[in-house]
């Protein structure tokens, strides 16, 4: 079984090197990359302002964030449940790089770049072209988007685990284990508006076009015996 962790976090604005922190974050445990059930959710006090233009994104002022620990009182758990694991996000480079400056900040390691798993970059070489926000990805794959009225670290993680099963094809690989075929159809259930999955048989031109895709991909999961 292949562990990886989907992660996401809500900042107070979008640059680390201008002292912008990170207010939440929420990760996801992924086997074979398919949700466990085993999550990670913090709240963080920033030390700093949180300005009205991010609040309108996340919807978090300073006043929801008294109380809450810092990030180095966080930073040995966050770490443990990351392990070694590939981490996944959506937009990683930005994810990655809060991270960074916030482990820098404490005197801890980095995340390594080996462990980055961007989903933006394989939906846009999925769908060259076009949109590729999270938002997009869920309208496209039927992905119940109703509760997403503002910016959430763990919903959003939640979105980002059934769009990535649509991206690398883990819900069809999962059918065929009795465990993760739970987990995928629960996925289904949640996520797709209570459907039942059908049977799609791709034309010649699909599986032609699959086929392209396959070949710039390294060790695709489709190819794996």
């Amino acid at each position: 079984m292949i562990r990886s962790i989907l992660f996401d976090t809500e900042t107070t604005g979008l640059e680390p090197h201008l002292g912008h922190r990170v207010i939440e974050i929420a990760a996801l445990e992924l086997l074979n990359d398919l949700p466990t059930g085993s999550f990670f959710h913090r709240l963080i006090h920033p030390e700093r302002d949180i300005p009205d233009e991010a609040t309108r994104i996340h919807g978090f002022t300073l006043a929801h964030l008294e109380g809450k620990p810092r990030f180095e009182e966080v930073a040995d758990d966050l770490l443990a449940f990351l392990g070694d694991d590939k981490l996944v996000a959506h937009n990683a480079p930005f994810d990655f790089g809060f991270l960074d400056a916030e482990l820098s900040r404490i005197g801890r390691p980095t995340l390594s770049a080996t462990r980055m798993i961007d989903t933006l970059a394989l939906a846009k070489m999925r769908f060259p072209g076009m949109p590729n926000s999270l938002d997009a990805l869920c309208r496209r794959f039927s992905i119940d988007l109703s509760a997403r009225t503002t910016h959430n670290a763990l919903l959003d993680c939640r979105l980002l685990a059934a769009v990535y099963v649509e991206l690398t094809g883990g819900r069809q690989r999962g059918l065929s284990l009795a465990a993760e075929k739970t987990v995928s159809e629960r996925l289904v259930y949640t996520y797709s508006g209570d459907r039942m999955p059908r049977p799609m048989v791709p034309s010649a031109e699909e599986a032609a076009a699959h086929a392209a895709f396959l070949a710039r991909l390294k060790d695709p999961v489709w190819l794996r015996p």
